[in-house]
């Protein structure tokens, strides 16, 4: 199954990324581009997203100077729009794939487009990771090793629900009882002639 593989990529990159641990570490892709389209796609994603969970816990130090902190916070624009411009890849990825299914006539449309179901499970992933880090500290109470365990329990859940639902939605869509319509993202932000901060500076 599609999730399968997704899991065990996302948890293959959560895992690299922590033996050097940094987020200016460099990245390697192991997955060709042209033979290993999709896995290629899913391990940038779950890099990106590792990389920014990082990027997010360093912001919030309090103690962090002004300087790096307006440095970092534009690190993290970037990186919002890679993830975003990769989920768009992997759609489009998807929407090759099921071109020549020709959908139902009562076939209906699905809330989320596949690749942003594959965003939530690679956060879930970086969740589950951190939250079973947090549950085997050696020097945490007893209490916030049992919170966590909670915690830990009721994520490994929702990555069962989560991954089922991304695998029947793309069995949907191979059957023709769903159909797959893709919304770009059309961030106002980052375009100087949409955000009328950057407008007025041109």
């Amino acid at each position: 199954m599609f999730s399968e593989k997704a899991n065990k990529i996302f948890q293959d990159v959560i895992e690299t990324y922590h033996v050097v641990n940094t987020v200016d570490q460099p990245f390697s892709n192991p997955y060709d581009k042209d033979s290993q389209t999709l896995e290629h796609l899913l391990y940038r994603k779950s890099w990106i997203d590792t990389v920014q969970w990082h990027y997010e816990d360093i912001i919030r130090d309090p103690q962090i100077d002004p300087v790096a902190a307006l440095k970092l916070k534009r690190q993290i624009d970037a990186s919002n729009q890679d993830r975003t411009d990769m989920v768009e890849y992997i759609d489009s990825y998807f929407l090759e794939k099921y071109k020549n299914v020709t959908p139902k006539a009562d076939a209906t449309i699905n809330t989320e487009s596949p690749a942003w179901g594959v965003d939530r499970l690679s956060i879930l992933a970086l969740k589950v990771y951190h939250m079973h880090e947090e549950a085997t500290r050696t020097d945490a109470t007893d209490a916030h090793l049992a919170a966590c365990q909670t915690k830990l329990n009721v994520l490994l859940e929702q990555r069962v629900d989560l991954s089922t639902a991304i695998d029947t939605l793309l069995t949907d869509i191979e059957k023709g009882d769903k159909y797959m319509k893709v919304y770009k993202q059309m961030k106002m932000y980052n375009d100087d002639e949409l955000n009328p901060v950057l407008r007025s500076q041109k």
